[in-house]
């Protein structure tokens, strides 16, 4: 009888262990979903990131394009700053705006 006894002892009712492994296999299949859900919203949020991406390298082509332009147009205000202090600029501005000339010019009239 020691031997039936001690026996039945280290075993566990089979009902036991088909829960425990249904139990076992619920949890598995939770994590697996869980893990599964975890991947396509990374995937989803990957994709949507690498499209603003995208969107930012475009916006940064378009402004480097702004600045090297700006810089441009700076060169050539510089330039005009600098014309506009010559007597040169001044001769044509009165020439143009006031008609002025100077002693030894010729100035030839169309015939109406």
């Amino acid at each position: 009888m020691k031997n039936r006894n001690s026996a039945g002892a280290n075993r566990r009712p089979a009902g036991r262990r088909r829960q425990r492994h249904q139990s076992h296999k619920r949890s598995v299949m939770m994590i697996s979903v869980v893990l599964l859900l975890l991947c396509g919203v990374l995937t989803v949020n990957s994709v949507t990131l690498q499209a603003k991406n995208d969107s930012y390298k475009e916006q940064e082509k378009e402004l480097a394009e702004q600045i090297e332009e700006q810089k441009q147009r700076s060169e050539e205000v510089k330039d005009y700053e600098e014309y506009v202090k010559t007597d040169e600029y001044v001769k044509e501005t009165a020439e143009d705006k006031l008609g002025l000339v100077d002693p030894d010019e010729i100035i030839f009239k169309p015939v109406k």
